[in-house]
């Protein structure tokens, strides 16, 4: 079968099932994905195996636009607005989800992680490393479903939701920090300070002025140009994005920071940011999420998945962990509401999104080829899960704040 077939059948096939999805009160992205593992070479006949292989270029692409609009979220006036008690939650369930994710791991990992004799600093830390990174952000969708369909009105249900839009700023930032360190590990057998800790600072800082060099280029372009139609703004929007991603993979930067810091510049620096922003909600981002998504469905290797199924839990039990912690001392040190710091961390349960596009690009790297079929099943697998039980979560948590009616 040809590819021009694959594809049309795959947005079809996604579109159908995300629909679907919030038929029966599920977001959309859940859909896509369960769409994606039917359509898995491994099930369906018709498509190759190397299919998914071969879409690398489109999945970069998707998450380049992706990554851009967590980046456009970071209006200055917004967050001066959100307070220091959203702000500190966000922090400190982020970081916690992190720490409980990378610790756990790293000191069950020699009993749990496939392989035998599996070396612990080449193997098991970054894996610790990278799958303690991917739980750090929040699917804010499932929240936002509940929200649109409860009509909930309090405290508790905006702090849900400002926390799980801003996370992603974190998780991006925790994923670019701990890919280059567990890389600077998967490559030498010995710790070098060089490679762990000052390889990655360099990395990080020339992500960062990449990205602000393509924001200034991005303003700059958006300013001159004589025609402002939204085909033109399209045109702009997706060639800077691409080359900024591309040269950030030639140069060894990080694509994902460089990106969101284009993003940053242009909401806060750009007059025509409202405009730029919104074109792409109305006109790319649906068609992105449906091929990202379920393309991301496609990727998920079954015996790794089977062989891995416990890994899959404990990372979901250390991510829940870590975000009621996190949330609970956050919300305590702002002084918050007794019902926020009771209550928020259910709705922060909901994962996916972002996530899976970071570990897609983990796949891209040679340097985690030991371990990347393990992250992206076990990313996938607990995609599921917390897409499946977030919803819930969030409705009972509303419910016992006494925002929604039992």
């Amino acid at each position: 079968m040809n590819s021009i077939l694959i594809v049309g059948i795959i947005v079809s096939v996604g579109f159908l099932f995300g629909e679907l999805a919030q038929k029966i009160k599920l977001p959309k992205i859940t859909g896509y994905i369960i769409a994606g593992v039917l359509l898995n070479p491994d099930i369906v006949s018709f498509i190759p195996k190397s299919f998914p292989e071969a879409t690398n270029p489109i999945t970069d692409i998707a998450l380049s636009f992706i990554t851009f609009s967590i980046g456009g979220s970071l209006l200055y006036s917004k967050i001066k607005k959100l307070g220091k008690g959203l702000i500190l939650i966000t922090l400190f369930e982020a970081e916690f989800a992190f720490l409980a994710i990378a610790i756990g791991f790293a000191f069950l990992g020699p009993m749990v992680i496939p392989g035998n004799n599996a070396h612990w600093l080449q193997i098991i830390l970054p894996m610790s490393l990278l799958l303690g990174s991917l739980g750090s952000p929040t699917d804010p969708s499932a929240t936002l479903a509940i929200k649109q369909e409860y009509k909930p009105e309090g405290e508790v249900s905006s702090t849900m939701l400002g926390v799980a839009a801003f996370d992603d700023v974190l998780g991006i930032i925790n994923y670019s920090i701990a890919v280059v360190i567990a890389a600077a590990c998967a490559t030498s057998a010995t710790f070098d300070i060089g490679n762990v800790v000052l390889q990655p600072v360099g990395i990080i800082l020339g992500s960062i002025v990449l990205g602000a060099i393509f924001g200034v280029i991005f303003n700059s372009v958006t300013h001159f140009i004589t025609k402002e139609s939204e085909g033109v703004l399209i045109v702009v929007i997706f060639g800077l994005l691409t080359v900024c991603f591309g040269l950030s993979r030639m140069i060894g930067a990080d694509a994902l920071l460089a990106i969101m810091t284009l993003g940053m510049i242009v909401v806060n620096f750009n007059k025509k940011q409202d405009r730029i922003f919104k074109i792409m909600e109305r006109y790319v981002d649906e068609l992105i999420f449906v091929l990202f998504f379920t393309l991301s469905g496609m990727h998920l290797n079954f015996s790794v998945l089977f062989s891995s199924s416990l890994i899959v839990l404990l990372f979901v039990v250390f991510r829940t962990l870590g975000k009621f912690t996190g949330t609970f001392i956050g919300a305590t040190i702002a002084k918050s509401s007794d019902n926020i710091r009771r209550y928020t961390a259910g709705g922060l349960i909901p994962q996916g999104g972002i996530v899976i596009g970071l570990a897609l690009v983990i796949r891209q790297n040679p340097a985690f080829h030991q371990i990347s079929d393990t992250i992206i099943s076990v990313v996938i697998g607990a995609t599921v899960i917390h897409e499946l039980i977030g919803p819930i979560c969030a409705k009972i948590a509303l419910q016992k704040a006494g925002e929604i009616s039992k």
